[in-house]
């Protein structure tokens, strides 16, 4: 009998994958080890759980036994790979070992958490997954004033959705705008005031320089000399790939798994796919390119060799008080901007000197022009 496929890893990616694989391969064998309960959830619903009354097991559209009987895969859950073997294709854990044909790792990544001074690190909460939220649901339910850190796309989604149920919030970030990695200024500001009227503190340009806790409450203290006192404070600062498995293992790694349009690793036999792979030197945490990703990587195990194309992507922000569409080049220096506005809100066309249409932004009612502008973007792989 022939080694199976080996996956590394349950979340979307991994998941995804073996779904597209199954619709080509019924047979060959899949085994997937994970670090935690091996759970199908859709991840993008984490950030508006509370304004929807909902609690973590609402998310599970699969438990890991039954995912693994409908797909007939073997699945060990709760189990941490300690090594990979490249030269022999194995992996090992519990002093265990697996032999593989190829190996899919599929770790993900982890929330960016700062080393703050201070006595309270390990009280700071991140909700990067469904096990995360289990844990912290009902402390966040509990809280009255919750202090978010990062005002990026994932921080002011959860700052609406808690300030939605009435939570006192507060929302932090080094940077002087909102969504910086994505949303122009103009649009970041008209975003910072909805924000602020609907009670929402918001704090840019904040260096933390400690945070404490005592039985009462956690204190955070900035450069200013200004301190916050809350009962929870969530960490959305970005994420970090988890490489270290890789790394060990002498596979090529820089932010994330490096990989080529094959999505294959500097080893032989073995493919890195979602937030944890690095292709043309960009991590792709979004659900649009992992998916794509998984199908390639599935067309290309099942034996027809296909290489990841990734066109435009749409990222739907789920901002209920400025819904927003966006897509392509939108915070790039010297971008012309054509503004259309009325009373369903606004299309924001970002144009190079040439006049050429690389990004947009589409506003309320206006979004649903957002597929007939991104038709005309141009591919980014």
């Amino acid at each position: 009998m022939s080694n199976p496929i080996i996956v590394i890893g349950s979340g979307f990616a991994a998941y995804q994958w073996v779904k597209s694989f199954r619709k080509l391969d019924k047979n060959t064998a899949i085994s997937l080890v994970t670090a935690d309960q091996g759970a199908d959830y859709s991840k993008p619903e984490l950030s508006h759980v509370f304004s929807r009354d909902q609690q973590p097991t609402d998310l599970i559209k699969q438990t890991a036994v039954e995912f693994a009987t409908e797909h007939n895969i073997k699945l060990l859950t709760n189990t941490v790979v300690d090594e990979i073997n490249t030269d022999h294709q194995w992996i090992r854990f519990n002093d265990q070992q697996w032999h593989y044909c190829s190996l899919i790792i599929a770790t993900g990544a982890k929330s960016f958490v700062p080393k703050f001074k201070g006595n309270a690190l390990d009280k700071i909460i991140t909700l990067n997954s469904l096990d995360e939220l289990t844990r912290n649901h009902s402390k966040i339910t509990a809280a009255k004033h919750i202090t978010i850190l990062g005002a990026g796309l994932i921080g002011t989604e959860i700052a609406i959705d808690l300030a939605t149920i009435g939570k006192k919030i507060t929302l932090c970030d080094k940077a002087a705008a909102m969504m910086t990695t994505l949303l122009p200024e103009f649009i970041a500001a008209e975003l910072h005031h909805i924000l602020h009227q609907k009670n929402i503190d918001l704090q840019l340009n904040t260096i933390i320089t400690a945070i404490n806790a005592d039985d009462k409450q956690i204190t955070i203290s900035q450069l200013n000399n200004k301190t916050i006192h809350t009962d929870v404070v969530i960490a959305a600062m970005g994420l970090t790939p988890q490489i270290r498995l890789a790394q060990q293992a002498g596979i090529k790694t820089n932010q994330g798994i490096i990989v080529n349009n094959m999505l294959q690793t500097s080893a032989t036999n073995v493919y890195a796919i979602g937030d944890c792979a690095e292709i043309n030197g960009k991590i792709s945490a979004f659900i649009q390119p992992i998916m794509l990703s998984a199908m390639a990587l599935a067309k290309t195990l099942a034996g027809t060799p296909t290489p990841l194309s990734l066109p435009p992507m749409l990222i739907k922000a789920k901002t209920p008080w400025l819904p927003l569409s966006l897509a392509g080049i939108t915070t790039m220096e010297d971008i012309h901007w054509q503004i259309e506005r009325d009373n369903d809100g606004y299309v924001a066309k970002a144009h190079t000197d040439d006049q050429t249409l690389i990004g947009f932004i589409a506003t309320h009612n206006k979004q649903k022009h957002a597929f007939a502008l991104l038709r005309q973007l141009s591919p980014t792989l």
